[in-house]
């Protein structure tokens, strides 16, 4: 079908980004205007009128403010914009949403105006059991949502062929309308000779010694807690930068800082740097850490290893996921895997995953020409593979594939 223009809906969008799935709109909304024109509507106080790139930041309801529970309002919250987004006139060709946030937002817009609707699985609610902590009885309502929306959507994305598979498995949706587009990465903004020194003396971080990075929220997801129990047998001669913050829950806030309490009283050098921080400090660490470490337990794509792999970094993480869709292991780094409980996202054996994660960064931190060359073999397989421009034009495809 001609698609003239096409609207993408998100919860996040600069500046409010925090996570991957963020950062994956922000990018190819910007790849994609080269190539027609992109309404972006978003959840804050965005406007932007650019050529062929207009956004729009959608505020929340007020009355949320008033007699709700607060474990509720995420989701509430994102209903009530989604009703926002859909109500607005709009002129796009279709329409394409992001995350469940904006899920329902995406199939209200498509029933309303009569238009296409596609749909980025960026990660999948059955497969978050850790949310009902933050969202109580809210988790079943983002999950009714995610699955009323999947289930109605033109057309699918899965972000990696283990996700793709996941939704096969969980949502009776037929295979020929779920399409794996990876996620994608800017080689020259994510690129060592670009990358700005940290300000080392700010964060405490010794300059003259190699360090361990992660990057991060601090949410089960990712996994955190696991490579600071690992932080006891990992090797002296590095340093332990974690770049973690935004904690999905107090609970969670509570048991990073008593883990990593613990873990500096065996080890002094764990640097904890729990502010978000902006892209280019943050792409600074990155190019100068030595290794870097992904020890998530459920990741649909793992967008955090392609930015460290871009800027030269050798990577070890879980073997879950589609992660290894990106990272090659004994060529790009090194997979651990996490030996999770069937139907959990708990390791079997918890010590026993720390300890190999320690012993795949060791195995770095003691040999540096294997780090140089895993640097480089991630670098040139980013350049090779994961472009934002190459993803654009696989999506621009899928559009024109729809009503064919």
């Amino acid at each position: 079908m001609p698609v003239r223009k096409i609207a993408l809906l998100s919860k996040e969008y600069p500046p409010h980004v925090y996570g991957g799935a963020g950062v994956h709109v922000e990018y190819l909304a910007r790849a994609l205007a080269r190539l027609l024109p992109v309404e972006v509507r978003c959840f804050g106080d965005q406007h932007l009128d650019a050529p062929n790139l207009t956004v729009r930041g959608y505020a929340g309801w007020d009355e949320m403010a008033r007699n709700t529970d607060p474990r509720f309002i995420p989701t509430l919250d994102a209903f009530a914009r989604s009703l926002a987004i859909a109500k607005d006139r709009l002129d796009a060709d279709l329409v394409h949403a992001h995350t469940w946030y904006t899920d329902m937002a995406g199939l209200l817009a498509a029933r309303l105006w009569g238009i296409p609707y596609v749909l980025t699985v960026h990660s999948l609610e059955p497969l978050r059991p850790w949310k009902v902590e933050q969202l109580g009885n809210g988790y079943h309502l983002s999950a009714w949502m995610e699955r009323t929306a999947l289930e109605q959507a033109d057309a699918v994305i899965a972000v990696s062929a283990e996700t793709r598979a996941d939704i096969l498995r969980l949502f009776p949706i037929a295979p020929d309308r779920v399409h794996v587009i990876h996620n994608g990465i800017d080689p020259d903004e994510y690129h060592p000779a670009a990358a700005r020194r940290p300000d080392f003396a700010r964060y405490g971080i010794d300059p003259t010694r190699p360090y361990l990075l992660f990057v991060g929220r601090i949410t089960r997801q990712k996994g955190i807690i696991h490579l600071v129990r690992a932080c006891a047998d990992i090797s002296p001669d590095l340093q332990i930068v974690l770049c973690a913050g935004a904690p999905d829950t107090p609970e969670i806030a509570t048991e990073m800082r008593l883990a990593v309490a613990a873990a500096r009283a065996r080890r002094p050098d764990i640097i904890w740097i729990a502010d978000m921080l902006p892209r280019a400090e943050t792409i600074g660490l990155y190019a100068h850490a030595a290794i870097f470490c992904c020890p998530s337990v459920y990741e649909p794509f793992g967008i955090i290893n392609l930015e460290a792999m871009a800027c030269n970094v050798p990577v070890v993480a879980s073997a879950v996921g589609g992660i290894p869709e990106v990272v090659i292991p004994n060529e790009t780094g090194f997979l651990v895997d996490p030996d999770l409980t069937p139907g959990t996202f708990d390791p079997r054996d918890p010590a026993d995953f720390a300890r190999r994660l320690a012993t795949a960064i060791n195995t770095l931190a003691a040999n540096p020409s294997l780090r140089q060359r895993f640097g480089q073999a991630g670098r040139d397989r980013v350049e090779r593979n994961f472009s934002w421009h190459a993803i654009a034009e696989r999506t621009l495809a899928l559009y024109k594939s729809l009503g064919k």
